[in-house]
């Protein structure tokens, strides 16, 4: 395949100066301590931060259902997100070298809070609970497309600045992109059993985790402009400024045809983990969560199906993000080859939707998603922790937003696919 590792510093310079060695051997009496783990804290709450505005539209599908009935509204939001997403991380891929990094992720979490307050005023100025206001449908998926942008300027930067430091950030980040699915889950659960599931009830509990969103999008902006003055991460920082320099020494200035070059010797380190993390999302994506929240149905648990199979979702996806640090499978080949074998899903819940009666029932259902939420929350963690280390420390960054790329572009063929499930 192809398939390259590097030094476990994640640094492959060439040199004998002092910075070099430092690189190459750092000295660990050197490295600050993570005080009271606060910057894993930080990294775990920016993962959880930047999905969680995905993940407060997609659950809301009883909510934006009841007032659009007319429109397939988990599979339309899905398209455009990703879509937009997918141009976003194109531009500022083309752009990196020449762009801030900190000025991009406060621009998206801007972004983010302007698309997440949207939805509650237009409830109480416009909507009003009534059904088929079809004006606010397309203002709503306008703000999904909004969230897209931001998405692809907050997930590059953060996933590239935790590729620059050691694996147990990138582990922060990745289970954090799965709490954040929990806690809106758990946070619809409690609305939906809190208050009537008619339109004033709906509106009640739509716009309570809209504002939980809210505010904790506020505490992300906080958060990751604190994160640069923790002594842990200055030294990594610190780290990565005496590899560029050294590479500005050896080659000069990052042109525009230089970076072209630098950019696809990095694609082409790394395209074979960015091939695992898109294969596994277009499978995930197909599926998740079109199939098994519109075209599932169970006469006993009734609307609290779809509800319940988001959650198990979440919850195990969170498992299997949280299990490298227990067991790391550090062997890339047999990582890729697990994450094309979830293509076994696809006919497994093929016969949950149109085989024997007893595959469609609550339990083959609930199980298959909850092992899809597993191996989707595991394999994607291993192969974002391993693939920034096959690069030079100074690219760091970059093969993690091009890691973000290939995500973006499986889950972009994903939600395409998911409309497939129609026929």
């Amino acid at each position: 395949m192809g398939i390259t590792t590097a030094d476990a510093g994640g640094a492959a310079v060439d040199g004998d100066s002092e910075s070099a060695a430092l690189l190459l051997n750092p000295n660990k009496n050197k490295i600050p301590r993570d005080t009271f783990h606060l910057a894993y804290i930080i990294y775990f709450t920016l993962g959880a931060g930047y999905l969680l505005p995905w993940n407060t539209f997609i659950t809301a599908v009883d909510y934006f259902s009841f007032l659009y009935p007319d429109a397939s509204v988990d599979r339309v939001f899905a398209v455009v997100y990703m879509l937009v997403g997918l141009m976003s991380v194109l531009i500022i891929i083309a752009f990196a070298h020449r762009s801030n990094t900190v000025v991009r992720i406060n621009a998206g979490y801007a972004l983010f809070l302007v698309a997440l307050v949207v939805v509650p005023l237009m409830d109480v100025w416009y909507v009003k609970g009534r059904v088929g206001v079809y004006g606010a449908y397309y203002v709503s998926v306008g703000v999904v497309g909004l969230c897209g942008v931001a998405d692809g300027l907050v997930q590059g930067g953060v996933v590239g600045n935790a590729g620059e430091l050691p694996e147990r950030y990138m582990q922060a980040v990745v289970a954090g992109t799965a709490a954040s699915g929990v806690l809106v889950s758990v946070l619809r659960v409690l609305t939906k059993a809190i208050y009537t599931q008619d339109a004033n009830g709906l509106r009640k509990s739509a716009n309570l985790y809209f504002i939980f969103s809210i505010v904790v999008m506020l505490l992300n902006i906080i958060f990751y402009n604190v994160a640069h003055r923790l002594p842990v991460i200055r030294y990594y920082n610190d780290l990565k400024k005496v590899a560029a320099n050294e590479e500005k020494e050896q080659k000069g200035e990052l042109t525009g045809k230089l970076w072209r070059s630098t950019l696809w010797e990095i694609v082409g380190t790394v395209k074979w983990y960015g091939y695992g993390i898109m294969i596994i999302y277009v499978v995930t994506l197909s599926i998740f969560p079109g199939s098994v929240t519109e075209d599932v149905h169970s006469d006993v648990l009734k609307d609290w199906y779809p509800i319940i199979i988001i959650a198990g979702y979440n919850i195990f996806d969170l498992v299997g993000k949280t299990l490298t640090p227990l067991y790391l499978m550090e062997n890339a080949k047999a990582a890729i080859g697990s994450s094309f074998a979830r293509l076994l899903f696809l006919p497994l819940f093929y016969g949950c939707l149109h085989g024997p009666d007893i595959f469609r029932t609550e339990i083959p259902v609930v199980i298959l998603t909850c092992l899809l939420g597993l191996t989707n929350g595991y394999f994607t963690c291993v192969l974002f922790v391993l693939a920034p280390k096959t690069v030079k420390l100074q690219h760091a960054e970059t093969a993690g937003i091009v890691m973000v790329l290939y995500l973006i572009v499986g889950l972009a063929i994903g939600s395409i696919v998911s409309w497939f499930w129609v026929l």
